[in-house]
């Protein structure tokens, strides 16, 4: 799984959010905000990653198990598809 071209990351005075570039303004007109965890799971998808690499991407960084990472995970996909951010 990636994030759609044309969306960027940025942090801005400590916050997190995502906004379309280019031609995917057309498609989503918005942005998104991201918590510090968000923003950890957007820059590993940032480079394609399967499900269980985001689930060490969050292990790594955080101390969850890996139950409540896997259901966050779920919950954070789940969001990127409705917006239609992920291909």
């Amino acid at each position: 799984m990636k994030i759609k071209d044309g969306f960027i990351l940025r942090e801005v005075a400590g916050s997190f959010i995502v906004v379309a570039v280019g031609e995917a303004v057309k498609e989503f007109n918005g942005i998104v905000n991201l918590n510090e965890t968000g923003a950890v799971l957007w820059k590993t998808l940032e480079k394609g990653a399967t499900k269980e690499q985001l689930v060490k991407a969050l292990l790594a960084e955080y101390d969850v198990d890996e139950e409540t990472a896997r259901k966050d995970i779920d919950a954070f996909i789940n969001k990127l598809q409705e917006a239609k951010l992920v291909r």
